[in-house]
């Protein structure tokens, strides 16, 4: 395993994230200390939670058997959580609001057994909570030594900037990373969050690196998600939902994927996984099992061709739209926009 530093800031942290997620709810505690160990075995150093993650509406599961699976060996992990789901059905039991960021950041910490957490995300932009508010309080939290980096998750990028200038503005601590959904089948921070963040040097993380599943080669075209697979039990109008992900040009890029990885004798999961890596963006890895964990770990190993990367990028090419092809077609000797 690889290293890397998030963003401009001086902590190295591995090139695969351990995403926890289903730790308590398809995972059991057993096992999860065993992905934990192997995966340390293996290198990796960075493991991502969320205050709200658990099985139905029992928030905090995730960060619980995590703090137990974590002790007596937290000094070897990079640690990020998050803060702003639902984590109750009161009215200020979600959002980034002052009242639910405290609460929460002392429950996260008692949870996961720590004195500080190292990342700490804001989960989802609020339209509700003023931004000076909830930006004010994390400095805080970094100035208490309760946070020591600052992240967003699930913000639009003039948000992301928005929140930065603010920070700027009053000399409160910035966010260092973006934690944000991209993989083969979902491209679209490529158009403005990408540029933002290696203008802003922040680091990139990237969830659902698999697309819910779907680029692990198991779905073909034509056939229904089977009833144990992820993508079966997810909403109609979530993120990643069936419909969203069986369309035509979904099902050409894993046609793309299972030629490369036939080449290579590795998994459709690997070759995924190694196109994002090259990325320069740290993959969440989360799995059910050892064995998925197994897999997504050995794509650190795979190195994809120059003519296999273009292969993967034609078949999964966005069109960035306007401005942007109006501004290449002014300035078309220049690359990057």
């Amino acid at each position: 395993m690889e290293y890397r530093f998030l963003g401009n800031t001086g902590l190295k942290i591995s090139q695969l994230c351990l995403g926890t997620m289903t730790f308590g709810r398809e995972t059991d505690e057993k096992t999860s200390q065993s992905m934990v160990d192997y995966y340390l075995d293996a290198g990796g150093n960075f493991v991502d939670t969320a205050d709200a993650y658990g099985p139905g509406d029992e928030a905090g599961t995730s960060e619980s058997v995590l703090g137990r699976v974590l002790k007596g060996i937290r000094n070897k992990v990079v640690l990020s959580t998050k803060v702003g789901f639902p984590t109750g059905h009161g009215p200020n039991d979600l959002g980034l609001s002052r009242a639910h960021i405290l609460k929460e950041v002392e429950a996260s910490l008692r949870r996961l057994q720590t004195d500080y957490i190292d990342l700490y995300h804001v989960h989802c932009w609020d339209n509700g909570s003023p931004l000076e508010e909830t930006l004010s309080v994390l400095d805080g939290l970094v100035k208490s030594g309760k946070v020591r980096y600052l992240a967003v998750s699930n913000f639009t990028a003039w948000q992301i900037m928005k929140a930065l200038g603010m920070s700027d503005r009053y000399g409160w601590k910035r966010f260092v990373s973006v934690q944000m959904q991209y993989s083969l089948v979902m491209r679209d921070i490529e158009r403005e969050i990408l540029p933002l963040c290696e203008n802003e040097g922040l680091g990139v993380m990237a969830w659902g690196p698999l697309g819910g599943g779907f680029l692990s080669g198991k779905y073909r075209k034509g056939e229904k998600a089977s009833k144990d697979s992820r993508l079966a039990a997810v909403k109609p109008n979530e993120e990643e939902a069936w419909a969203r992900r069986t369309t035509e040009k979904n099902f050409r890029i894993v046609e793309a994927v299972g030629k490369i990885a036939e080449s290579h004798k590795v998994t459709f999961s690997e070759v995924s996984l190694a196109w994002l890596i090259n990325q320069n963006v740290i993959p969440i890895v989360g799995a059910r099992n050892m064995e998925q964990l197994n897999v997504n770990l050995d794509s650190v190993k795979l190195r994809l061709s120059s003519e296999e990367l273009v292969s993967l990028d034609q078949a999964s090419f966005i069109e960035k739209g306007y401005p942007y092809r109006f501004i290449m077609d002014v300035y078309p000797e220049r690359k990057k926009i």
